[in-house]
């Protein structure tokens, strides 16, 4: 298995976003970030001959760094057409050879059917903007959906609300870690050049 660092490494080719659109938040995954949740789910057996499935995979960080794992497939779903665009140049940047399907749909009603075992890795929304608030609920439902097992990135303080959502939904969280989500300015309204955002990870199992 290629090492955590060797993963970042193969990843900062991935270009980000072109237009970014606010109200999806699209912010690209930091490449050690993706890097981290991929490595984690490895060391799990949760990649290697499994579908891996990237929900809002936007140009599709997550989705590549699963290539490059060894799955039997990767499947990444968006609905915005012109980051799968990008998506798709990004996998020849990777030169993974591994079949990758893009899948332009709205992630939170993913049009698959899985019958395999199925993991699911997500950066979704953290609802931040107005009338999008817990815009992660409806991901995490898809990943229940979907998967026997989901990798999950959210906002910091986040652990009573997944463990809660876990629970009704029949899954339970095993493993639980703090990230740095290193976000570049995008937006207007961005006042900083850079900033670092505490961000939790969390893999939950799906009966």
């Amino acid at each position: 298995m290629a090492t955590k660092a060797a993963l970042e490494t193969q990843l900062s080719v991935v270009a980000g976003f072109e237009n970014p659109r606010v109200e999806l938040e699209q912010y690209p995954t930091p490449p050690g970030l993706a890097a981290h949740v991929v490595h984690v789910a490895d060391l799990n057996g949760d990649v290697e001959g499994r579908t891996v499935v990237d929900l809002g995979t936007g140009t599709g960080m997550l989705a590549l760094g699963a290539a490059l794992r060894g799955p039997a497939r990767v499947v990444g779903v968006d609905v915005d057409a012109e980051a799968l665009d990008v998506a798709r140049d990004n996998r020849v940047r990777v030169g993974t050879t591994t079949p990758i399907h893009w899948v332009r749909a709205d992630a939170t009603r993913a049009p698959l059917c899985v019958d395999e075992p199925t993991t699911v890795l997500m950066n979704p929304p953290f609802g931040a903007q107005r009338g999008h608030e817990h815009a992660d609920r409806a991901f995490l439902r898809t990943a229940a959906t979907l998967s026997d097992v989901s990798y999950s990135i959210h906002n910091t303080g986040s652990q009573e609300f997944v463990e809660a959502f876990a629970a009704d939904e029949g899954g339970t969280v095993t493993h639980a870690f703090e990230a740095t989500f290193s976000l570049d300015r995008q937006f207007e309204f961005h006042d900083e050049a850079s900033k670092d955002i505490d961000t939790e990870v969390y893999r939950i199992e799906w009966d």
